[in-house]
């Protein structure tokens, strides 16, 4: 059975959607593109310039305007991400971002601007793309969709391990602030995050992200 060319991967916060991807995309040599971290660079350039985060045309001006660049994986599991030519790889998961990304994310323009970009990335095919809306608006004819689910308390107990042992965030701050991005994604009006019909669920509960790519080459047929 051939492989899919294009698989989804979708889910909420800090569920491992990067972390399996990126995995699932070297084991089948096919490119990563993590469309969240689009969305985020975009929220760092409205922060950096103090744009009103309840201005919507801003935002959606914003979007048209900025030449916003995430790599495709090119087998070193590295993806840098650059604004207006600026590498911003590691500003884009402060604490700043991650409080205001849903915000921005869920701002009709911006959307329409981003997703066009996703589906032109997808067009090369070979590609495991990964967000909250990709197999239901961004690539709804993907050969494999899949949403990744986990309890809130183990999301956060992963989200803390990666950043809170940085000393910025509480393990309190970070179920917060989850608890806050899955009521707005959620509820949004505009591509509300939900599994597509034909999605496979897949619960990463106990699992590692390893076993996580390994259960999806499975659905894929690659085994």
């Amino acid at each position: 059975m051939p492989l899919p060319s294009t698989i989804t991967i979708d889910g909420r916060g800090a569920v491992g959607k990067s972390t399996v991807g990126r995995i699932l995309a070297c084991k089948l040599g096919y490119s990563f593109v993590d469309t969240g971290e689009m969305y985020r660079a975009l929220t760092w350039l409205a922060l950096h310039r103090k744009i009103d985060l309840t201005d919507e045309a801003a935002l959606s001006k914003l979007a048209t305007q900025a030449k916003i660049e995430v790599a495709r994986q090119d087998g070193s599991g590295y993806n840098p991400v650059s604004v207006n030519g600026c590498n911003v790889t590691a500003e884009i998961y402060s604490p700043e971002v991650e409080a205001a990304v849903s915000q921005v994310a869920k701002v009709a323009g911006v959307r329409e601007v981003l997703v066009a970009k996703q589906r032109r990335m997808a067009k090369e095919g070979k590609i495991v793309m990964a967000g909250r809306d990709i197999g239901t608006v961004v690539l709804p004819q993907a050969g494999l969709k899949v949403f990744l689910v986990a309890s809130r308390e183990e999301r956060t107990r992963r989200r803390h391990a990666e950043l809170g042992q940085k000393g910025r965030l509480t393990y309190e701050d970070i179920l917060a602030e989850l608890e806050k991005r899955d009521e707005i994604d959620s509820q949004r009006s505009l591509s509300p995050l939900r599994p597509a019909s034909d999605a496979k669920i897949v619960d990463t509960e106990g699992l590692t992200p390893e076993e996580v790519a390994d259960r999806i080459i499975d659905l894929a047929g690659g085994s």
